[in-house]
């Protein structure tokens, strides 16, 4: 590439005119034609309606550029334009906070940090479900410059030991209980020193850098009760604070979310001001935000806050574009989400595909008025595009959009825009995203494959995140020298710059050496009458290496067998692709965030069918 640059440059030399000859077009001075090299941005400011990639490498350009300000400046700015609208409302609760209300709360709140000796780029890690304290503690702690770690509300003693010894947790936050998650009893169990030590200056063995608890509803020995902290901070340490946002750099790490850790133990993806802020900025403008009437852009948000969707496409997007959040239920309810979007007349909807199934599936659905609602997103997991449709036909979404992304992209990489057509929205996960990259190559040999042609997807941008905290080498497994992160997922791009994900590189199922890609198959399960949701796995066979496994969950009232999903199969896709083995399932192996766990399915699978 260097070289062909360097031969179109003396191409053109002897001219003063200054263009670039990899930029394209011509010089209207020279009239020397810089056509040279490819085209390759995309330009995303609105649906790109000119083709213009020629290879699998799409650059999205725009006229916004990114942003410089830290977590706690894009929430201050919103509180100063729109004091009195509403930022957060949590109906479980009974929690209703403007910005102005929000903000206070936050700043009372950071200096409480402070108070308690908590410094700059020490981990705070928030553990819980989707409450008010969430909110307030992810700006609270970025406006003390404390790195926010987001825990998963339904980790165990073990799991939970492991991820604040990994960052070194220096304080953590929770309800004393949620459901049959008995928060404060499992932190005992790890640090029985609690019992006799005063808050603040907890010793424990096993959790070497932990010495504040905070429990957000009750009084627990060696804890501080939030009270506490609301109430520590006094007319110095807010000076403290304010002082401290002038050294707040907007490249320093703010947020550690854990990956799933579906293959080994969780990984702490480290994300910066910059990551997040700018992530959930042009989330907002893909959907239009800037221009809806603000006051009234609501988004139901039942995904949960731990997981970057509800942190980031929640909570971050809140502060940069002042919009509203409303949380159904502090626990995943689909009948709450209806009726939150009717009471509060949502005009957008976050979730899951699994979330969106649940929704449909809800017996009274048609009793519910959800004509506020405009537009959605769903992102998460592979979105199944007959799912997509029954959305916006059944629920009535018309500017419903697929995101896709990873947690080390901050996270989203493409997302839909809300004009596209049904075919855009039901098979793609949407276009290239504002100042990003995105490349697809052949896993083996790392070339860009010809466009339209299926590889590895890697991505480069101000979205990749710092590293994965204190791991070296498996921050250098998936972020190369030149910055581009290995997604491990399988996508081919068009010429607009959209991308179709046909499914994980592991979850690939390789059937006497034919590659299948589940997510192939669950989309054309999905159009069964008689399917809700399909999951395809790979099992374990000895003569073909690995066979084709469907798990289903039917639709309530409905009998089917095995030989009728594979009539139904016959003929409309390729022999191999058929299920040899189709089981019947009323649930799945979820992560909290909705995802499906499908190694835990496969072992599920394998001992039911005694394989």
């Amino acid at each position: 590439e260097q070289s062909g640059q360097a031969r179109g440059s003396e191409s053109h030399s002897g001219n003063s005119c200054g263009v670039s000859p990899s930029l394209g077009g011509s010089c209207m001075n020279c009239q020397v034609s810089l056509s040279i090299f490819p085209p390759s941005a995309v330009h995303v400011d609105s649906p790109p309606t000119i083709p213009t990639l020629t290879t699998s490498y799409a650059h999205g350009t725009s006229s916004k550029s990114l942003l410089f300000s830290t977590v706690g400046g894009s929430l201050q700015a919103s509180a100063e334009r729109f004091p009195d609208r509403e930022a957060v409302v949590f109906l479980q609760d009974g929690v209703r906070k403007t910005f102005s209300q929000l903000q206070q709360d936050v700043d009372q709140a950071a200096a409480g940090l402070l108070a308690l000796g908590l410094k700059r780029g020490d981990r705070l890690g928030m553990w819980g479900p989707n409450t008010y304290e969430w909110v307030l503690f992810q700006f609270a702690s970025a406006k003390a410059g404390i790195i926010l770690v987001s825990v998963n509300p339904a980790y165990q003693v073990q799991e939970l030991e492991f991820a604040l010894r990994k960052v070194g947790c220096n304080a953590i936050v929770c309800p004393t209980q949620f459901k049959t998650q008995k928060y404060c009893d499992m932190l005992r169990q790890i640090c029985p020193e609690m019992d006799t030590a005063i808050p603040g200056s907890v010793k424990s063995a096993r959790l070497p850098d932990l010495h504040t608890v905070i429990v957000t509803d009750s009084r627990q020995p060696g804890m501080y009760h939030l009270e506490d902290v609301m109430q520590a901070g006094s007319s110095q340490h807010m000076q403290q604070l304010e002082e401290l946002q002038k050294k707040l750099s907007f490249d320093d790490p703010i947020n550690i979310q854990f990956t799933s850790g579906t293959t080994g133990n969780p990984k702490g993806a480290t994300l910066s001001h910059h990551n997040i802020v700018n992530n959930a900025y042009f989330i907002g403008m893909r959907l239009g935000y800037d221009w809806r009437v603000s006051s009234q852009v609501r988004v139901c948000l039942p995904v949960p806050m731990y997981h970057c969707f509800g942190s980031v496409g929640g909570g971050i997007v809140m502060a940069t574009h002042g919009i509203t959040l409303v949380s159904p239920s502090t626990g995943y309810d689909g009948r709450a989400n209806l009726a939150a979007m009717e009471s509060e007349r949502c005009t957008f909807v976050y979730g899951t595909p699994t979330m969106y199934i649940d929704m449909l599936g809800q017996p009274d659905l048609a009793k519910f008025d959800l004509s506020s609602v405009e537009g959605g997103i769903m992102a998460g997991s592979p979105c199944p595009p007959e799912i997509v449709k029954k959305v916006i036909s059944t629920m009535g979404i018309k500017e419903f959009v697929i995101a896709y992304g990873t947690t080390e992209t901050s996270p989203v990489s493409f997302c839909g825009f809300p004009t596209d057509n049904l075919e855009r929205k039901s098979e793609t996960v949407g276009c290239i995203a504002s100042h990003i990259e995105a490349k697809v190559v052949d896993p083996g040999s790392g070339q860009l494959v010809p466009l339209g042609i299926s590889g590895e997807l890697m991505i480069r941008g101000y979205c990749v995140m710092l590293e994965y905290w204190g791991d070296v080498a498996k921050t250098d497994e998936c972020i190369a020298k030149d910055r581009w992160y290995k997604t491990g997922d399988i996508a081919s791009l068009d010429k607009y710059g959209f991308c179709r994900i046909e499914g994980r590189i592991k979850d690939m199922i390789i059937r006497g050496g034919e590659n299948i890609y589940p997510a192939e198959i669950e989309q054309f399960l999905h159009t069964h009458p008689k399917v809700q949701e399909a999951q395809v796995i790979g099992i374990k066979d000895e003569r073909m290496g690995e066979e084709v496994c469907a798990c289903l969950k039917l639709k309530a009232g409905q009998d089917c067998s095995a030989e009728d999903i594979k009539a139904y199969c016959k003929g409309k896709i390729a022999h191999f692709k058929i299920p040899r083995y189709v089981t019947f399932v009323n649930d799945y192996p979820l992560t909290v965030s909705g995802k499906i766990q499908k190694n835990k399915l496969r072992e599920q699978t394998e001992k039911f069918l005694a394989l």
